[in-house]
């Protein structure tokens, strides 16, 4: 979780970067419009898919809680009949009446850690009525993360004693994206820090297993809408720099 506060003079805008990770924004200023990517505008706080192509968030006078949710732990606080893998869902779909009950406690909450352990309580609350993702799944997931997306669709179902048919749907059904398209965007997400960090664009493909330069140009673009170059200079990294310090 990170907390963000401030005032501007006009509307601040910044572009999405995929994470592998949901994006939860709880907006406690009133302040926040999303753009998702089929061009669906949501206000107020909303949920972000995993990898949700081109969606810019624009606001004013900023008093925002962000989370970051693993799909695994997702499924079970957020619920498993929408699809996690794109586009923008308002929180108030997904929690009802709770969201604006926990919106009520952060607004009468004076510090960021006492906001903090607010959210951390809804979630176990939620997470103790959810139900949790195959046990499969997990573990097929976290070698993905473990990976940076650098293992095969065939490999995963063999660890998991599973066919790659049924890894395939359960996977999709839980995570919200297959196997293949998750470990895309995880490779994406080391590649992106990697660009960021000042790395050039060929050496970043060498060392993260892409057949060439070309390659990984088309995955970057495929999963961002952006060049490598784009990316590399993306606000969106700056923020996720100040927010998480300890990040790789």
């Amino acid at each position: 979780m990170a907390g963000f506060r401030g005032r501007a003079e006009g509307p601040v805008e910044l572009q999405m970067v995929p994470h592998p990770a949901l994006t939860v924004f709880v907006d406690l200023g009133d302040a926040l419009v999303v753009d998702g990517a089929s061009g669906g505008r949501k206000r107020g706080s909303v949920v972000v898919g995993l990898a949700p192509g081109r969606v810019r968030g624009c606001g004013r006078d900023a008093d925002l809680l962000q989370l970051r949710l693993s799909p695994v732990l997702a499924h079970s606080v957020l619920g498993d009949s929408h699809d996690w893998g794109t586009g923008v869902i308002a929180l108030d779909d997904l929690w009802g009446r709770d969201a604006e009950r926990v919106r009520e406690q952060l607004r009468a909450t004076g510090s960021w850690q006492d906001r903090f352990a607010v959210v951390e309580a809804a979630l176990a609350r939620r997470q103790d009525a959810g139900r949790a993702v195959d046990p499969e799944v997990a573990v097929s997931w976290g070698r993905i993360v473990r990976s940076r997306g650098r293992v095969r669709v065939e490999r995963l179902a063999a660890e998991v004693g599973w066919s790659r048919k049924r890894l395939w749907s359960r996977f999709r059904s839980q995570i919200g994206l297959t196997p293949k398209r998750a470990a895309m965007v995880v490779r994406f997400d080391h590649v992106a820090h990697r660009l960021a960090g000042g790395r050039g664009v060929a050496q970043v493909a060498a060392e993260s297993g892409f057949a060439d330069q070309s390659h990984l140009c088309r995955d970057v673009m495929a999963i961002a809408g952006m060049t490598p170059r784009a990316v590399a200079v993306a606000p969106w990294l700056a923020v996720d720099d100040v927010a998480w310090p300890t990040r790789a």
